[in-house]
C-alpha cells in the first residue's frame, strides 16, 4: 500500500476516510471494477460536488511502465 498526497508531493503513512454512505457505496463499485478490469488501473472517486476526489490504483511491481515516473518512485522506493 502506498498513499501519496498529490498536493504537497509527499507520502502519507496513515489516513483517514469519511465517507457518506453513498460515497462508500462508490468507491466499493469501483474496486470492484477495478478488481474485474485488467485493462483499468486506476478509478477517480469523487465527492458530490467534486471538490474532492480519491484516486485508487491498482498496480504490480513487476509491470509498472503504466504510471507516472513519480508513482513509481512511491511504489519503489516508498518514498
Amino acid at each position: 500500500m502506498r498513499i501519496l498526497d498529490e498536493d504537497s508531493d509527499k507520502k502519507i503513512n496513515n489516513v483517514t476516510l469519511l465517507l457518506t454512505k453513498e460515497e462508500a457505496i462508490q468507491l466499493r463499485a469501483d474496486l470492484n471494477q477495478l478488481l474485474a478490469n485488467p485493462k483499468i488501473h486506476h478509478l477517480h472517486c469523487s465527492s458530490e460536488n467534486y471538490q474532492k476526489e480519491i484516486t485508487v490504483c491498482l498496480y504490480d511491481e513487476n509491470n509498472l511502465q503504466s504510471f507516472h515516473p513519480r508513482i513509481i518512485k512511491l511504489i519503489t522506493e516508498d518514498v
